[in-house]
């Protein structure tokens, strides 16, 4: 009954054939090798914070203290059939996922789409990128090695420093003192409420996106009457089942060859104990980032309280950046005024002003990122330490502003070039001589192959000796 009532909209619906569909297929991808890998796991794995000794296969920790947790994941690695496999490929899923999404927002960004009626989709997919982002913090403390147990130190201090509410959050993720109960309170989190939450989200925003539809090209609604909507949609999800196959392919390719997490190598979690060169998977080094470049000590004393300005500023500037990027659909409409539908995608030079805007963006972003390896930057290519830290604080600010001016440049020069192409054609490189004496580039029609002489007129002139005999 429910293949019979949607039919005809499937029928109707003609999805169109671009490269940035690549980045929804590949998230779908990572969610279902996250799903599948992530049951295998939980069969075996026990969060339980009690500590044991470990007497497994690996040789050099045997007779040490671990906790279950690590000896659990331990036992996956080396003893469980396929726990290696499965593992890995779930800890790549987990870093390819939020990638994904992030250039599917970037995408969607630069081409409008998130403009009236798709409002509610842009949420819904910065809903999916923020929860991928707190379940992959989750599942990094999950082994309780020393690089994860270095990780929830830190978020634990954060925690501490922040006035008046900080001291109790803690207590509560915690369960008291550190380490306290972490890793109980994070595995129903990991395993149960945030996968819930975002199958959710993705369900939502399958539904909004089946009932608004896909936005077009100005070419690909041209051309949507002259073909035929049902070998469309057939090749639409011959392609798109094809691509899944082969980014979960690659997913449990990567799990199967390429080391990640050897937590056998970290050793177990040890609170009086910090991982040297520590750093969190990538995707939330721009927190890390934030609080290194904070000049450290600035902290002001107001209401009897310490108010640790190293720490409340980077936290501001990251949520009021999230913040923005959330509500960008809303702001934009509020600027320009423009609260009319859009069905139409825009291309990046279309509107210089919003790639400009995301051109800023990212290179904000990506400051931030490149700011928590500043330490692993300095000891690779031998860079004073501080140096580099005064470089990104200066880039922060320079950094979007430059992004900005000379992406906005780009696209004006990129429209006035398209202007000049439509009025005069082609450049053909082919350069003739014209009967007052100058010299002319011959120009194509758009669409032709070759350049066509327009005459006569254009035609090169004879040499001076040949006219006088």
């Amino acid at each position: 009954m429910l293949l019979e009532r949607w039919a005809p909209r499937l029928r109707r619906r003609v999805v169109p054939n671009r490269w940035s569909h690549t980045f929804g297929v590949i998230s779908m991808a990572a969610m279902v090798v996250l799903v599948v890998t992530g049951l295998y796991l939980t069969y075996y794995y026990d969060a339980s914070g009690p500590h044991v000794t470990y007497d497994g296969s690996y040789e050099p920790l045997r007779g040490v203290e671990v906790t279950q947790a690590y000896a659990s994941t331990l036992h996956l690695s080396f003893e469980v059939r396929g726990g290696l496999l499965a593992r890995q490929a779930h800890h790549w899923a987990a870093l390819v996922l939020p990638a994904s999404l992030m250039l599917q927002l970037f995408t969607t960004f630069l081409s409008g789409a998130f403009r009236k009626p798709r409002r509610g989709m842009w949420l819904l997919l910065f809903a999916t990128f923020v929860l991928a982002l707190a379940a992959g913090w989750s599942g990094y403390a999950m082994p309780d090695d020393m690089l994860s147990g270095s990780g929830l130190r830190i978020m634990h201090g954060i925690m501490l420093g922040i006035p008046v509410i900080g001291p109790g959050i803690a207590f509560l993720l915690f369960g008291g003192e550190f380490p306290g109960h972490i890793l109980q309170t994070l595995y129903p989190l990991h395993v149960y409420v945030l996968p819930a939450l975002l199958v959710v989200v993705v369900a939502l925003r399958l539904r909004l996106a089946f009932t608004r539809g896909p936005m077009h090209t100005a070419s690909e609604q041209r051309h949507d009457s002259q073909r035929s909507r049902t070998s469309a949609l057939r090749a639409t999800i011959a392609r798109s089942g094809g691509l899944f196959f082969v980014a979960a392919g690659a997913l449990v390719l990567m799990g199967g060859t390429m080391t990640i997490s050897p937590i056998w190598k970290y050793g177990p979690a040890d609170s009086g104990t910090a991982s040297n060169g520590s750093q969190p998977d990538w995707y939330l080094g721009f927190l890390d980032g934030a609080l290194r470049l904070v000049p450290p000590g600035w902290e002001v004393v107001l209401g009897g309280r310490t108010w640790s300005l190293a720490l409340l500023v980077p936290i501001a500037v990251v949520s009021v950046f999230l913040a923005l990027v959330a509500a960008y659909p809303f702001i934009d409409a509020r600027i320009t005024g423009d609260n009319e539908a859009h069905h139409v995608l825009d291309r990046a030079r279309d509107n210089p002003t919003r790639t400009g805007v995301g051109a800023a963006g990212a290179v904000f972003y990506g400051v931030l990122l490149f700011s928590a390896g500043v330490d692993l930057i300095a000891s690779q290519f031998h860079l004073s330490f501080e140096t580099l830290i005064y470089f990104f604080r200066v880039a922060i600010v320079v950094g979007p502003v430059l992004a900005f001016v000379v992406a906005r440049a780009v696209c004006i020069g990129l429209q006035d070039r398209e202007r000049a192409t439509e009025a005069f054609g082609l450049e053909t490189g082919a350069i003739v001589r014209a009967p007052d004496g100058g010299y002319t580039e011959l120009h194509a029609p758009l669409g032709a192959s070759s350049p066509q002489p327009p005459g006569p007129a254009l035609d090169p002139v004879p040499a001076p000796e040949d006219s006088a005999a």
